[in-house]
């Protein structure tokens, strides 16, 4: 199959997705960052300007208790002969925020306020100050990270992700559904071009029931003439053995011993290729129903023509669900070939995962590896090892693999590292 290790649609599409969810989401942090600069300023204002009305009043009624009572975990506030801050900032900034205390507390304009900026490292920015009180004492304080985002946009920062989050999965579940039918065509289209008849569901959007409708339309007339030319051909190949009984009597009557053996070893042929392409033409069009098979039982009566070439290991208790007569054809011919030419051939079963795996293996020449995929093609013949004098019509491997993929199974090749061919076959199995 081609690219079935690439991507699919789905995913691309999920991709697009996340990468959509994710400038989203950047998009939004960099707005609440934006107008939560301008927030964050105000509140800070109105935060110091509370500060100082009530560290104010606090002083006038107990000011040994000022620093204690005002403290806190965010702030730190102390009573000074001296001001922390000595001189008013020119700073835009600070600038900016004492126009916005005063506005929060006009009652703090008669009062001589400076305020200052303190790096303490880490991207982090303290605001401290100093207000004169009574007595020429100064209110001293400092409250930490001004620069950190306040708790309303930081609520609002976490439900943009949760919102995102949950948007962000709606979408692939979306995805995941609207796709699953056009999954389903892929999969059906593989089946189709492997020979396998499949009946595809019309379901999901119009445009992609209309192309499941048109598939199993198209499939079952291709099925209709796939299998009027295979009965035509079998018909004909039937009918030519009529002739070829007549050719025979007649080479017999003939005296000459050497015409009369040709004569008869070119009707042997032309009988047996007849027959070996009645075998491809049935694979084409043969049906079967899923059963349970005793795969021990099964290896036996595919090698029982050459059961003496044959070395069986098979595992106690193989059981498959499969299509029996499509499977005993396919091994048949396929251990045919391989006794045709090997001296010796092993048949073996093996688990591979979840499915089970039958090796056929023999000691002849093999077959190059560039030739691995032609020997699946009708009629082809390696010059080398299966010239016009050897056995065969190159159709009993492209026969077996016919009948495998047909009904789910699968064929392949490779050479023993000793010399000699491994033909791996993948048990049909529903899908």
């Amino acid at each position: 199959m081609t690219g079935i290790n690439s991507p699919r649609l789905s995913a691309y599409t999920a991709l697009l997705v996340v990468a959509v969810a994710v400038v989203q989401l950047i998009a939004s942090l960099m707005f609440y960052r934006a107008i939560d600069e301008q927030t964050l300023r105000e509140d800070h204002a109105r935060r110091v300007a509370e500060l100082l009305v009530v560290g104010d009043r606090v002083f006038r009624l107990e000011g040994e208790l000022t620093s204690s009572v005002m403290t806190s975990r965010h702030l730190r506030v102390s009573i000074a002969a001296d001001p922390a801050v000595s001189q008013p900032s020119r700073n835009d900034e600070l600038g900016r925020m004492h126009e916005q205390i005063l506005r929060w507390e006009p009652g703090l304009s008669g009062k001589p306020l400076h305020l200052a900026i303190k790096s303490t490292g880490a991207g982090r920015r303290d605001l401290v100050g100093s207000m004169q009180l009574a007595e020429s004492n100064w209110l001293n304080f400092e409250s930490r990270d001004i620069s950190s985002m306040w708790p309303i946009a930081l609520r609002a920062t976490w439900m943009t992700l949760v919102a995102t989050a949950i948007c962000l999965g709606l979408g692939l579940v979306a995805i995941r559904l609207l796709t699953q039918p056009l999954r389903r065509l892929s999969e059906a289209a593989t089946a189709i071009g492997q020979g396998r008849r499949v009946e595809i569901r019309e379901n999901g959007p119009t445009d992609l029931r209309n192309l499941a409708h048109a598939m199993n339309e198209m499939q079952g007339r291709i099925a209709l003439l796939l299998e009027d030319q295979a009965k035509s051909f079998e018909a004909i190949s039937h009918d030519l053995r009529t002739p070829l009984a007549r050719q025979k009597l007649a080479a017999e009557l003939i005296e000459t011993p050497d015409i009369r053996e040709f004569m008869e070893s070119s009707t042997d042929e032309m009988e047996a290729m007849l027959q070996s392409l009645q075998q491809f033409l049935r694979a084409q069009h043969l049906s079967a129903e899923l059963e349970s098979v005793d795969l021990d039982t099964l290896l036996r009566t595919a090698i029982a023509p050459c059961a003496d070439k044959v070395r069986l290991a098979t595992v106690q208790g193989a059981q498959a669900e499969t299509y029996r007569e499509p499977l005993t054809l396919a091994l048949r011919a396929l251990i045919e070939n391989a006794c045709h030419f090997g001296k010796k051939v092993d048949v073996r079963i093996r688990r591979v995962a979840e499915n089970w795996m039958i090796e056929i293996e023999d000691d002849g020449p093999g077959i190059p590896p560039e030739h691995l995929e032609d020997v699946l093609a009708p009629f082809f013949r390696l010059d080398a090892a299966r010239g016009r004098t050897t056995k065969g019509f190159g159709l009993g491997i492209p026969t077996a693999h016919r009948l495998l993929t047909r009904f789910g199974g699968g064929l392949s090749f490779s050479n023993a590292p000793e010399g000699g061919l491994i033909v791996h076959v993948r048990i049909p199995h529903p899908t």
